[in-house]
């Protein structure tokens, strides 16, 4: 993160604006939405700058250039003028007071940056690119705009005028979140919408009423992560994790997935690798149970899809014996995700009727699969955690009849920016890969699908091999 993000109060406070043309006028504009008390020095003034000032009793106009005395303890600075000379002058002058400065389109002089702003006042949204690309960040801005409905403004006021009443009503914090979430996503919200706002107020004046702070029951929610690119979530998924109070998560949870999670939940890492399990599968239910127990919501989140060797039904197992409500989201499975990404589609006409799933280690750490089923033409097989045992998953196949120039895929980190793609045989997969540095998670893919990588690959992550 290059800039913090910050919203500041700029009420009756002093501001300088340096320079009065088009860039500038749209600066004081927003300065003045803020009511911030502006001044605004250059030789000569642009007549829509001087409309504003006959607008505005706040915007002083000063005919000259500026010179670093003009600098007098500000709240902030803006320098907008068409002359690099000026605005470095500008923005030196402020860093020897300390005080934020702005030079517009010139992102080195800048101690902070102008967002893109989408006002629903007193809700306020800003998005910024760093000042790398300011186009792009009004080009996000523009997509906000569309999503965020114009009564949310309106509907945060209404919220406001009932805030005391609601906290002494519901007095456990937790619940009280719960309660105003329930209250501005459902039935209330709607009325907004729609224009009908005194009967948003009555259903708010009722639901308020209605509501009580005696100890609720919380739920889990289990939760597919997907095979690692964010962008593969569920609508879903996303909207339980931003309204989580704690988030239990596995190893495959890739960290752009979590940055998506609410703020201010509880974020309790349980991953398990071989022989290293930080928490026990039956301690992770407990878990779950008891956080639930407590009243909070609960996303259990994986990697991949929670019914696809997740264990998910192992932990709704003892939250429904403990009578916890519960919902199961799917994700996309590591076979779909990484097969896709890697451009080797599991079924096909000329190559396979059938795809088997399998893990590479059974309960007891064995390998002890049916082979005999495995090693039959015209299928895909796709094998999860299988790099510790993929010796012996080769040679098993070769020796129940599968061909020993059948192609295989090795897929690590799919779907990531970081994904790799190597392809072999069951004969030479095992020594290609030995002194490679694979990094998990990985999966394999085994039948002639995996032939059309080299055709059909589309995404380019930044190695694939």
């Amino acid at each position: 993160m290059d800039y913090f993000p910050l919203f500041i109060d700029l009420k009756n406070k002093d501001c300088l604006v340096v320079g009065a043309g088009e860039v500038a006028s749209r600066k004081i504009e927003l300065l003045a939405k803020a009511n911030a008390s502006i001044t605004v020095i250059a030789p000569v003034i642009s007549p829509s700058i001087q409309d504003l000032a006959e607008q505005n009793n706040q915007i002083t106009l000063v005919y000259k250039e500026f010179s670093s005395d003009d600098i007098n303890q500000q709240r902030l600075i803006i320098s907008a003028t068409n002359q690099p000379l000026v605005n470095k002058q500008v923005a030196e002058a402020a860093n020897l007071h300390n005080i934020p400065v702005n030079a517009v389109d010139s992102p080195e002089l800048c101690s902070f940056i102008v967002p893109a702003i989408i006002d629903r006042s007193p809700i306020v949204a800003a998005v910024s690119s760093g000042g790398t690309s300011p186009v792009l960040a009004r080009l996000l801005r523009s997509r906000l705009e569309s999503l965020i409905p114009p009564a949310f403004g309106r509907m945060a006021k209404l919220a406001n005028k009932y805030r005391a009443t609601v906290k002494e009503k519901i007095n456990p914090p937790a619940q009280r979140r719960i309660f105003w979430e329930n209250a501005l996503q459902g039935s209330i919200a709607e009325l907004f919408y729609s224009g009908k706002e005194a009967e948003a107020e009555t259903e708010l004046q009722k639901a308020i009423n209605n509501t009580s702070d005696s100890p609720i029951q919380g739920e889990v929610y289990l939760v597919g992560a997907g095979s690692g690119d964010p962008d593969l979530l569920t609508f879903r998924a996303l909207r339980l994790m931003q309204q989580a109070d704690v988030v239990v998560y596995d190893r495959l949870v890739s960290k752009e997935i979590l940055e998506l999670v609410r703020r201010d939940a509880e974020l309790i890492y349980v991953g398990k690798q071989r022989d290293n399990h930080s928490l026990p599968q039956e301690s992770i239910n407990a878990l779950l149970a008891r956080l639930a127990k407590e009243g909070k919501r609960v996303v259990r989140l994986k990697g991949g899809d929670p019914f696809i060797f997740g264990r998910g039904a192992e932990e709704i197992e003892t939250l429904a014996q403990e009578n916890i409500n519960f919902q199961v989201v799917p994700g996309i499975t590591a076979a779909s995700g990484c097969a896709t990404y890697a451009g080797i589609p599991l079924t096909h006409r000329d190559h396979a009727q059938s795809c088997t799933f399998v893990t590479g280690h059974l309960k007891d750490n064995t390998v002890n699969l049916n082979w005999k089923q495995l090693a039959a033409p015209n299928q895909t097989i796709v094998i999860y955690m299988g790099l510790v045992g993929l010796n012996t998953i080769c040679t098993s196949l070769i020796q129940h009849g599968a061909p020993a120039d059948l192609p295989i895929a090795l897929i690590q980190q799919g779907t990531t920016r970081t994904q790799r793609v190597i392809t072999a045989t069951l004969s030479t997969i095992y020594k290609k890969i030995e002194h490679e540095n694979i990094q998990a998670p990985t999966l394999f893919i085994i039948g002639t699908v995996v032939s059309l990588h080299n055709t059909l690959k589309w995404f380019k992550p930044n190695n694939d091999l």
